[in-house]
């Protein structure tokens, strides 16, 4: 089970099945340590155990940091107990594990390194924040990125502790990404999303197929692909639905504009493979290229480029267009 650096919840390490969700959280315990340098905490119940001290539990729970890493945490005052005092190594070392209560601790990533390009803010009110995410940035934190993050960033450049995205878009995807900045409305914006109420457009760089007959719809099933960075197209009743069309042809290339009906993980980077016609510069489809460096030079072609949608809150009718650029 992965524990997430935005939020804070509950996981009993004992069966790793049980989840709270923030909100339920903070409503029926009240209390939730503040955000440090972007990144809020996360919260793990200890269950009864054999431990004979926390630190037993901690190396034995997380066994990818070293007792040493977390004398390091404990000293720096980064593992709080259920009600907000910092436990010390000592304490961490010579007590004995704090059976059924709670431990908040803030997630570090080692080593990580600094993706060179900025995002840019297009618009903002009280409620909402719209925001032009480069290629490379992801939008939130997971595996190896946590600082380099869009959303880190924006907390700790914009002092907004309660920010959360409403939808997502890939890593490897630049363009428009919206913000919740208050609770109380951030519903309403997600149910948007939910319903269908959002018209979305992509832009993407692929090769052009003169006998595809544009525009088109594309309605398939999608599910993963026995790899957990990977979904394909399989029988069945079709849950991801793109219309797609031309609006450019450059020699063997074209730029095509997709706009997607559902949001199925992947949904238009599968639906312009299964027509033959993978996007430009994609490492997933139709081949997943091993690990190594990031190279830079070769984003992804595919652009969150438009998203229109009536503000739920004030009734206005709002459409943002990215400012980026694919090759052309």
């Amino acid at each position: 089970m992965r524990f997430g650096a935005t939020d804070c919840f509950t996981a009993f390490a004992m069966t790793g099945k049980f989840q709270m969700s923030a909100a339920f959280f903070r409503v029926k315990f009240g209390f939730k340590p503040a955000t440090r340098n972007g990144v809020g905490p996360s919260c793990i119940a200890v269950p009864s155990g054999p431990w004979p001290s926390l630190l037993d539990f901690l190396t034995e729970r997380f066994a990818h940091v070293t007792q040493a890493t977390w004398l390091e945490r404990l000293a720096r005052g980064d593992v709080l107990n259920e009600s907000g005092q910092p436990i010390t190594p000592e304490q961490a070392q010579h007590s004995p594990s704090p059976a059924h209560t709670r431990l908040y601790y803030y997630r570090e990533v080692a080593n990580e390194s600094i993706i060179p390009f900025e995002a840019q803010m297009l618009y903002q009110d009280e409620h909402l924040l719209v925001v032009d995410k480069p290629h490379f940035l992801p939008v939130v934190p997971s595996g190896g990125y946590l600082q380099q993050t869009l959303l880190v960033r924006l907390k700790r450049q914009l002092g907004l502790n309660d920010l959360v995205p409403v939808h997502r878009i890939d890593r490897d995807t630049a363009g428009l990404v919206l913000f919740s900045k208050q609770p109380a409305s951030r519903d309403a914006y997600a149910a948007l999303f939910r319903t269908h109420q959002v018209q979305k457009t992509y832009h993407a760089i692929a090769p052009w197929r003169a006998d595809l007959t544009l525009p088109l719809t594309r309605a398939s099933r999608i599910k993963e692909a026995g790899h957990f960075m990977l979904q394909h197209e399989v029988p069945g009743e079709p849950n991801a639905i793109t219309t797609i069309d031309v609006l450019e042809v450059r020699g063997a290339l074209a730029r095509y504009q997709l706009t997607p009906v559902t949001g199925q993980r992947h949904q238009l980077r599968v639906h312009m493979l299964g027509l033959g016609v993978p996007i430009v510069n994609d490492g997933l489809y139709p081949v997943l290229t091993p690990e190594r460096p990031t190279d830079y030079s070769q984003p992804l072609q595919l652009l969150a480029r438009d998203i229109e949608f009536t503000d739920p809150v004030c009734g206005l009718r709002h459409h943002f267009v990215s400012q980026r650029q694919l090759m052309f």
